[in-house]
């Protein structure tokens, strides 16, 4: 009887000791994730004719196109000024912390300003977005409300429209029995909406599982099979059916925005849910903690945010 293999997890003190103590180490792995140890000119895509800069530490000068650049140019650490090894911490925490980690103690863990601490996750979380994703097989499906209750708010700031959902964000969760999950804040979840991200992302001989909101209504022309729990009497599973993985996924996100966060705005709030939906995806107890980190520093070219996009 095969047993499951038993990940690799390492420490704080041995990342810091042992992988990353200097910042040649840092640039060293990051180098080899980025080019495998063929450095590529970010800036016009060319390979030859490449050498280290002799005047500028870790910088490379390209002939052709006459200019320099870094393992970071391009990607989402591009012109930071904060040591390489504090890009490295952060995504360490990105990755092990279950229910995330502030920028208030990840400035304290650093040293560093809170504004600083907080750009640095917001650029990791960017680099978290799974891109197009095709799920498959089994896949439940499930929305949710991220926001505060109306009753307190400030009198001025309340919606006076209702109850429940008013004043709140949508949000939309797919998740692949045994595989990915995916979570997007949605303008709306009528059914137009819900079956046009259904599409989007699920194969269309998909079985799909949700409960009885009406505006799942009709998805068996856009699946194979579809099925429901009807929560409206109570009713949460019936044999294979039921939503219980995706909710899980709510409730530990919900846990990090009301303990870790305390407040999330509605601009930034797909990072957040891409920083949770990653996390789930990268962290099953196969995969060693190095190889998580990877999987964050191999998206990290081609998402530039600069600091001025983040707080407009």
């Amino acid at each position: 009887m095969s047993r499951k293999r038993k990940a690799h997890t390492i420490s704080m003190a041995q990342l810091l000791i042992t992988y990353f103590s200097t910042e040649e180490k840092c640039i060293a792995w990051l180098e080899k994730i980025r080019w495998n140890g063929n450095p590529i000119c970010p800036h016009c895509g060319g390979q030859e004719r490449i050498s280290l800069a002799p005047s500028k530490p870790f910088t490379y000068w390209h002939q052709s196109c006459r200019k320099h650049f870094t393992v970071k140019t391009g990607t989402v650490m591009h012109s930071s000024k904060t040591l390489t090894q504090n890009w490295i911490i952060t995504l360490y925490y990105v990755l092990t912390a279950r229910k995330g980690v502030s920028a208030m103690q990840l400035s304290k863990e650093l040293g560093v300003q809170y504004r600083t601490a907080w750009y640095l996750l917001h650029r990791v979380r960017e680099a978290c977005a799974s891109g197009e994703l095709t799920l498959n097989n089994i896949v439940e499906i499930d929305e949710t409300y991220i926001g505060g209750l109306e009753k307190n708010k400030p009198v001025k700031k309340r919606q006076k429209q209702g109850r429940g959902t008013v004043g709140k964000q949508a949000v939309l969760g797919l998740r692949q029995r045994g595989g990915k999950t995916l979570a997007k804040p949605i303008s709306s979840t009528d059914a137009q909406t819900l079956h046009r991200e259904i599409q989007r992302y699920v194969d269309p001989q998909s079985v799909v599982c949700t409960d009885d909101h009406r505006s799942y209504q009709g998805l068996n022309t856009v699946v194979s099979f579809h099925d429901t729990v009807k929560h409206s009497v109570g009713e949460y599973g019936k044999g294979f059916v039921h939503t219980n993985s995706m909710e899980s996924v709510w409730s530990v996100l919900k846990r990090a925005l009301h303990g870790t966060y305390h407040h999330v705005s509605r601009k930034h709030l797909h990072r957040y849910v891409n920083e949770a939906t990653f996390r789930l995806n990268e962290g099953n107890c196969e995969v060693d903690t190095l190889d998580r980190m990877q999987a964050i520093a191999v998206n990290m070219p081609g998402k530039r945010i600069p600091y001025r996009e983040l707080v407009a």
